[in-house]
């Protein structure tokens, strides 16, 4: 048996509620999924007599932190027995996040939901420490303290040679987008892409997360964050097909035929839904794009550029888009809806590619990642290698790189976790530049240079 490092994620989403367990061999970087359990969130148990709800799903489903705590350590404990991983003995970390935003009133706010997080796993029997970064290699199990630079580096906030914005409130799931950005750089160790910065990132959960890094060294600067609806558009799409729940259904629910036909698509259809979808940069004016918090000061003292999804011109009015799902569904059925919804969202990574060139952000190096239920599922990874195009007119895949991955946050959490107690292989390095060396010794001398200075 090789050395490995397993880590489990635990994630409350609008939509869905995970745990899944990663493993990592220390000495190929590769990164494999153990096994994964999920749960719809909106069968989070309502709130008890005495309970204090302190945030609601995008559809309305109230949380509280008690019932937030109870699903996750079930769908913790599930897990971890089926796979029969013993927290004491083979679970190295657990790593928490939330794509719950849409409630809050600022970013700083997400942190209650990271507390009924960190409750769940307490709740399931994990100890503190496998929550919290280790100061020096004696706090890791001895048959992994030889793959730890702890001693000659420490953890600094830079995750796969990535630092986040100066101000970590520019938007609520920021924490979101650090790790799926770290999770496509891990998922690529499995191919021959060298998906090192620069780079950008996007998650199609719910809501949209993401980043884009420059190529900065030895650690990148995030330049670019992404907020705002993504999943939430198809899913009102399909709640107007009366095909699902009207109030909390999704596309998840939609029972696709079994084998799926392209249908032909009325491109009226398709002009509409683009009217309806706002993809541009966020207004300095703002507080929340796409029912997503974001802090525009922050924004612009931390230099980075927001760019968001939101549906209306006055607030997140899915209404309209329902409406359409309900004409498409009447007069194509379920089929054409589907390939409704894949041209949809094929258009808004379009749109996100065009706005992020038009802001220099994408430089020659840059590589694209999407992950996330509402990119990667149906015909979109095809669609998307087939026609995302740059300004000039060219195909993306002809000078850059494209990589699709499932379970990106979940891959981030492993390769975070790592991060945090300085587990890297320098033979096969996940941070840095493209075709560059491993950033350890450039680190050290950053670190070392950091510790001279005057305080």
């Amino acid at each position: 048996m090789k050395p490995f490092y397993t880590v489990a994620s635990v994630e409350l989403g609008n939509t869905t509620t995970k745990c899944i367990l990663m493993t990592t061999n220390l000495q190929t970087a590769e990164i494999f999924q153990i096994d994964k359990e999920i749960r719809l969130t909106r069968d989070v148990r309502p709130p008890k007599k005495g309970e204090t709800t302190f945030g609601h799903t995008i559809s309305g489903t109230a949380l509280t932190q008690q019932s937030v705590g109870e699903l996750v350590a079930d769908v913790l404990t599930t897990a971890l027995k089926r796979s029969r991983v013993d927290i004491e003995r083979d679970l190295h970390f657990v790593v928490r996040s939330t794509g719950v935003t849409a409630s809050f009133a600022s970013p700083k706010e997400v942190g209650n939901m990271v507390k009924a997080l960190a409750d769940g796993c307490l709740l399931a029997r994990v100890p503190p420490r496998k929550m919290t970064a280790s100061l020096s290699p004696d706090n890791l199990p001895p048959g992994l303290r030889s793959f730890t630079w702890l001693k000659k580096v420490y953890f600094d906030g830079a995750v796969a040679s990535s630092l986040p914005p100066a101000s970590t409130e520019v938007v609520a799931n920021e924490m979101e987008g650090e790790l799926v950005t770290a999770g496509i750089k891990g998922a690529a160790k499995l191919t021959e892409v060298d998906f090192r910065n620069p780079a950008m990132t996007l998650d199609f959960g719910t809501t949209l997360a993401g980043r884009v890094t420059d190529d900065s060294y030895p650690y990148a600067k995030t330049i670019a964050s992404f907020a705002g609806l993504a999943g939430a558009i198809p899913d009102a799409l399909a709640r107007g097909s009366g095909l699902v729940n009207p109030n909390s259904g999704c596309v998840l629910d939609l029972a696709a035929p079994p084998l799926r036909i392209e249908s032909v698509i009325n491109d009226e259809w398709i002009e509409r839904a683009r009217s309806l979808i706002r993809v541009e940069r966020v207004p300095s004016n703002v507080s929340r794009f796409g029912t997503v918090p974001v802090n525009m000061k922050a924004a612009n003292e931390s230099n980075v550029v927001l760019i968001g999804v939101d549906v209306g011109t006055d607030g997140s009015d899915l209404k309209p888009l329902e409406q359409l799902g309900a004409e498409i569904t009447e007069k194509g059925g379920v089929e054409t809806l589907l390939s409704t919804i894949d041209r949809t969202q094929a258009e808004v990574v379009q749109r996100l590619l065009t706005v992020a060139e038009s802001e220099g952000l994408v430089l020659e190096e840059t590589s694209l990642g999407l992950t996330g239920r509402s990119v990667t599922t149906g015909n979109k990874p095809q669609l998307i290698s087939d026609t995302l195009h740059l300004g000039d007119g060219s195909k993306w895949t002809d000078s850059h790189q494209l990589l699709f991955v499932e379970d990106g946050l979940a891959m981030g959490a492993a390769v975070a976790a790592r991060c945090m107690n300085s587990m890297g292989t320098r033979h096969n390095p996940m941070g840095g530049r493209k075709g560059d060396k491993c950033v350890m010794g450039a680190r050290m001398k950053l670190q070392r240079d950091d510790g001279d200075k005057p305080r």
